[in-house]
């Protein structure tokens, strides 16, 4: 009987397979390496593309942000030229009120009505004063109810006074001021009072 020895066949087939093992094991891990490499460059070049669009987003949100603060300041400039336009515009209509009220009380005031004092508050006009009797204070609170630029008259109090020796009736009354007069095509008759004097003072 003839006896072979197969070790040394076999110890080579061992090393051939433990060559071929580590050769996978040594091609897995490279591909494996690249496949890690490949995904962080993805995903480092999507980060990279992600932080440049943050970077514009921002530049532009800055620039947006100077353009708000411009558009403020220029509300808030547009703002006090309207108040000072405003202020101009009520200084300028309360002067001429003032005159257009003076001419006007002037107009209406009947003889033998003196006036003391004349307030005005806005619309508002108060009128304390003098007349010869009660009649002559009905008469002025016609004349303001007729007048194009005042109405309502509203008489406050009458009382009998003794002035320089002389009884007189001491009366106080308000009335409005019209912001918008009547046509005074229609209301210059109107304007004309019962009884003209120079009683004014």
């Amino acid at each position: 009987m003839i006896r072979i020895n197969l070790l040394p066949h076999r110890e080579e087939k061992r090393r051939v397979r433990r060559q071929q093992f580590y050769a996978l094991l040594g091609f897995i891990t490279l591909f494996s390496g690249l496949v890690v490499f490949l995904v962080y460059s993805v995903i480092s070049s999507y980060i990279a593309n992600q932080d440049a669009k943050n970077d514009f987003l921002k530049r532009e949100i800055a620039v947006l942000d100077k353009q708000i603060d411009q558009i403020k300041k220029l509300k808030e400039q547009s703002g006090a030229l309207m108040d000072r336009k405003r202020v101009i515009e009520s200084l300028q209509r309360d002067r001429a009120e003032a005159v257009r009220l003076l001419s006007e009380l002037a107009k209406q005031m009947p003889e033998g009505v003196y006036l003391r004092s004349l307030k005005q508050d806005g619309q508002r006009i108060n009128l304390t004063g003098y007349a010869q009797s009660s009649a002559r204070v009905s008469t002025l609170m016609r004349n303001l109810e007729a007048s194009p630029w005042l109405e309502k008259p509203e008489l406050l109090e009458i009382k009998a006074v003794m002035v320089d020796k002389r009884r007189l009736n001491e009366f106080g009354m308000n009335a409005s001021l019209k912001r918008t007069p009547a046509n005074p095509a229609t209301s210059a008759p109107a304007s004309k009072p019962a009884e003209t004097g120079k009683g004014a003072q």
